[in-house]
């Protein structure tokens, strides 16, 4: 027995020994972490290397493997950074400022910032536990985490250490009930975490229920965000509640601030005798507007009339900015939303209806004021003579595109029932052609792929997804908004007035080099200049490739390797249209710029563009500018979400049945394929059975080992619908043998 007592004592001196020495190396590395940090913070510090700190800190050749142990430990938890040189210093020496891109499976990226001059680096792998509570869109700043591995693809590693900007004051959820409190779950993915609902904060709402949820508390890495339910907005199956969840994730209210409509009220509903005063009357001519069917917000009507030669060509703008005066309350919002937002079976207008319905909108028969464009051009569409002029009009007829190209393809019945202005349709498109010919001479790019045109019923449900096509009418009046467009651009450019224009810079030489690799593999070929090419390549490639099976893949490459439009000051020309001056002047109902630009005009116009008030557009423009570029950005993003969700739901009712499609994109992890009716999905690696295939980036195909067989970009495929997750947008095909492997 005593025996046994002593072997026990002595197991449990050793365990207390061993935790004791576990406890002091604990402290010693909690030790030399404190005491490296304190050095480190001091304000004469500088950058140095283990070999330089060992000897500051007086520590041993046969101890600095500890220090080097001390080192890491602050790496990994993201306190210290690593230069290149390996000199360690404060992280705060070394974060890095971007956009945290959120991914559905918790981790992501931060796009980080470049400095002036100077291309940004990578982005950073953040793993889901460095995520800190950082939502998809934040502005953050980032630990580079040296201590750990490399993330994906070799992007470096880092760790969220503070959150500067956040992007999400409100999200759209699904709401999910429980007995004393509820979770919002947001509809986008890349969010995060789901938001917990206190109980009194919950509206009552329901499972299963849309809501927008107001960020109250945003957690941390381990705590989930929390919020309150700000409103309700109905069953996720309820007709509309899915394009108003979209509309609500991205800020856009269909109604107006109580101010707003106060305004309005004071606007009246018809021109009257006094505001025709001092203007030019327009109305004995000739006058049409040419718009979809279902538009109700007419922005911009036209006369044409030829004389020996000569076409006298008028392009009248609504003129809002006689109804909507700067620093108003109808103002204010209009330039808060930017421009109006088309999502399928709904628009949120930028301004209110009594307005962009009403007394702005150029309907037929009443008189309207109007900013006008009145041109004379010759025979080859050469400009010789221009006009703005703040004018009354009345609208003859309103028109539509498809009975304007009923018209010009020759339909007897329509022609007949406009009789009157046949003559004048057929100028127009005499005007058009010249004009087009003209810009295309220049090496302007058009780029003419079908746009999807998404059919509702009544209840909003998808009934069919064709392309959209242009026809001779959508493409006279195009070319004559970008006629009055470059007019008004270059002609206030020459007056030296602050301005805005719509600029797109040339594209970056590496995203080119890219587009020739690709477009090789089709036969096609670019001819660049040095780090820089011309419009009229990339319109001769359009051109070559015109009713071709890629065609429309293509374009869209093309498309995709070019840099975004957007709102300057300066007026640095536009790459797609080769021109040297450009605006937006033409549709001041839909967009804040274009109203901007009538405001500049009417004063200079006026006589009263004084220095004080050149000084003030000086001043605000740039915010104008910086504002009306995001919000245009945010609608496009929201319209190609409600594209593709429509989508996603159309193809839903389609599971089963087989469709030809082409190779419209090629990854390491499967292929997209897209429908004629534009329609894309996903062909997976793993769908594809009997093989295994390699990515060749290079090339853009994959290859069978065993097989050689080979999907490439442009392939013609057949593929049956396999799966649609309605949720998260994404719809999966899978190839339907034919010939070996499903090409036709």
């Amino acid at each position: 027995m005593e025996k046994r007592k002593r072997k026990e004592r002595k197991r449990e001196d050793r365990e207390c020994a061993g935790r004791e020495g576990k406890n002091q190396e604990k402290v010693s590395l909690e030790a030399g972490k404190k005491r490296l940090l304190e050095l480190m913070g001091h304000k004469d510090y500088k950058p140095m290397k283990v070999k330089e700190l060992a000897i500051l800190l007086g520590v041993a050749r046969e101890d600095r493997p500890a220090l080097q142990e001390v080192l890491d430990a602050l790496l990994s938890e993201g306190k210290l950074g690593l230069s290149k040189r390996g000199k360690y210093a404060p992280v705060e020496n070394f974060l890095v400022k971007g956009t945290f891109i959120g991914n559905r499976k918790g981790f992501g990226f931060v796009a980080p910032e470049g400095l002036p001059g100077k291309e940004p680096g990578p982005d950073i792998y953040i793993g889901e536990r460095d995520t800190s509570s950082a939502m998809d869109g934040d502005i953050v700043q980032t630990a580079i985490l040296y201590g750990r591995r490399w993330g994906r693809n070799q992007n470096p590693e880092g760790k969220i250490v503070r959150i500067l900007e956040r992007a999400h004051r409100e999200v759209v959820a699904t709401y999910e009930r429980s007995r004393h409190f509820g979770f919002a779950v947001p509809l986008d993915g890349r969010l995060g975490k789901d938001i917990f609902i206190p109980k009194e904060a919950a509206m009552e709402a329901q499972t299963g229920e849309r809501v927008l949820v107001e960020i109250t508390d945003y957690g941390n890495g381990r705590k989930n965000p929390e919020g309150r339910v700000t409103e309700i907005l109905g069953q996720a199956d309820d007709p509309g509640v899915d394009v108003l969840s979209v509309a609500k994730g991205y800020g856009f209210e269909s109604e107006f601030p109580p101010g707003v409509l106060a305004e309005v009220k004071r606007i009246p509903e018809e021109v009257s005798e006094k505001e025709r005063e001092g203007r030019r009357d327009l109305r004995g001519l000739a006058t049409v507007t040419i718009d979809g069917a279902d538009a109700k917000d007419l922005d911009d009507a036209i006369t044409l009339s030829v004389e020996n030669g000569i076409y006298r060509l008028g392009v009248h703008i609504a003129d809002v900015s006689h109804y909507v005066k700067e620093g108003t309350a109808i103002d204010r919002e209009a330039l808060s939303r930017g421009t109006s937002v088309y999502l399928t079976d709904r628009v949120i207008p930028m301004l209110p209806k009594e307005l962009s319905n009403g007394i702005c909108s150029l309907n037929a028969g009443v008189p309207r004021l109007a900013f006008s464009c009145m041109m004379e051009l010759d025979e080859s569409g050469r400009l010789l003579n221009h006009e703005f002029v703040k004018s009354v009009i009345c609208v003859d007829r309103r028109m539509t595109y498809t009975a304007v190209n009923g018209i010009l393809s020759g339909d007897e019945k329509l022609s007949g029932e406009y009789e009157d202005f046949v003559p004048m349709f057929q100028n127009m498109r005499e005007l058009s052609l010249v004009l087009r010919k003209r810009r295309q001479a220049r090496g302007s790019i058009d780029f003419d792929f079908p746009e999807s045109k998404i059919v509702l019923d009544e209840k909003g449900r998808v009934v069919d997804i064709k392309p959209y096509e242009r026809n001779a009418a959508t493409m006279l009046i195009e070319d004559f908004m970008l006629l009055a467009n470059e007019t008004a651009a270059e002609d206030f450019f020459w007056q030296d007035c602050p301005f805005v224009y719509r600029t797109h810079e040339k594209p970056d030489g590496e995203k080119i080099r890219e587009l020739a690799l690709l477009i090789s593999n089709f036969g096609y070929h670019l001819k660049m200049g040095q780090e820089e090419i011309h419009p009229k390549e990339l319109q001769k490639l359009l051109a070559r490739i015109q009713d071709s099976p890629e065609e429309a893949l293509i374009s869209r490459l093309t498309l995709r390797s070019m840099k975004r439009a957007e709102y300057q000051t300066e007026c640095v020309g536009h790459f797609g249209l080769a021109a040297r001056y450009y605006c937006h002047f033409t549709s001041p109902i839909r967009r804040y710029p274009d109203l901007q630009i009538h405001r500049i005009m009417t004063e200079w116009l006026a006589g009263t563009l004084s220095d004080r008030r050149k000084g003030h557009y000086e001043e605000i423009l740039p915010g104008v500018c910086r504002q009306c570029s995001l919000k245009e950005r945010r609608a496009d993003e929201a319209e190609r979400e409600v594209e593709k969700m429509k989508k996603c739901q159309y193809m839903a009712e389609h599971i089963g049945e087989v469709f030809e499609g082409v190779v419209s994109g090629v990854t390491g992890w499967g292929m997209y394929v897209e429908l004629p009716n534009t329609v894309e999905g996903m062909v997976s690696l793993s769908s594809l059975g009997g093989d295994y295939y390699e990515y060749d980036q290079d090339r853009h195909c994959l290859t069978g080992v065993s097989t050689g067989r080979i999907y490439s970009l442009g392939q013609r495929l057949r593929v049956r619908v396999a799966s649609v997750d309605t949720a998260g947008c994404t719809i999966d095909y899978e190839v339907e043998e034919e010939d070996g492997q499903g090409q036709l």
